[in-house]
């Protein structure tokens, strides 16, 4: 199977949107990867209507649509909303995933969402520069003004620990750290307990793959890693 010709697809975190992946974008299509980098979108009647398996199922159809091999590519609830298809999938890679169960008790203690999380309500440029401090001006300036608010359902379900099966496809985990929504140390434990490859990002922070300085090395690590895997299949 030749990786290069696989279709991929990103798939954001909570709050965000397409533009996060755009260096990513940039890097795997320059490879020969097909790329598509959808926005999840909210149901019609709004955010706080809007549960987990929608956005669970605008992914699953976008992968129906799309031809094979298939690689997900997801960060944060990305990462598990990838996992929630990995039967479609031919590869995964996951990037500082929301954990299901069992790992999802070592996430830190939290208070449950409002129906919408305001978070572009209540951004502020000196808020992402403090999370992204991995990233330049710029990209600190891009990210402020594309935050966007966020379904506390969708949250709340997704950090009360959902149950997936272990994937049967190869799985590679990049992890931060310097990670405070997803702890080292609950990255590791779900790597190994399903048996998936891991690279380690000491200096990131939880979207610093993404969006920091590193970015395109960190994709580029990603597409090491699947040339690697299609080599061996």
């Amino acid at each position: 199977m030749n990786a290069i010709a696989a279709s991929t697809i990103f798939i954001h975190g909570a709050g965000g949107g397409a533009w996060e992946w755009n260096v990513w974008a940039r890097v795997f299509s320059a490879r020969g990867f097909i790329v598509s980098a959808p926005s999840l979108a909210p149901l019609v009647s709004g955010l706080p209507q809007t549960r987990l398996i929608d956005y669970s199922q605008q992914v699953r159809d976008l992968a129906l649509a799309i031809p094979g091999p298939r690689i997900l590519v997801g960060a944060s609830l990305g990462g598990l909303l990838a996992l929630m298809n990995a039967d479609l999938a031919d590869a995964l890679v996951l990037v500082n995933p929301l954990p299901p169960q069992p790992w999802h008790s070592q996430l830190p203690a939290r208070k449950y969402y409002p129906d919408v999380i305001p978070w572009r309500h209540d951004a502020s440029l000196a808020g992402t520069r403090r999370s992204l401090f991995d990233a330049d001006d710029a990209a600190c300036l891009f990210a402020f003004r594309h935050w966007r608010d966020e379904s506390g359902r969708v949250m709340d379900e997704a950090l009360s620990g959902m149950t997936v099966p272990i994937p049967r496809c190869r799985t590679l985990m990049m992890v931060s750290g310097y990670d405070d929504d997803v702890p080292l140390a609950a990255s590791l434990a779900m790597a190994q307990g399903m048996g998936a490859d891991t690279i380690r990002l000491p200096k990131a922070s939880h979207v610093g793959p993404l969006l920091g300085r590193q970015s395109a090395i960190v994709a580029l690590q990603a597409v090491a890693w699947l040339n690697g895997w299609s080599q061996t299949d």
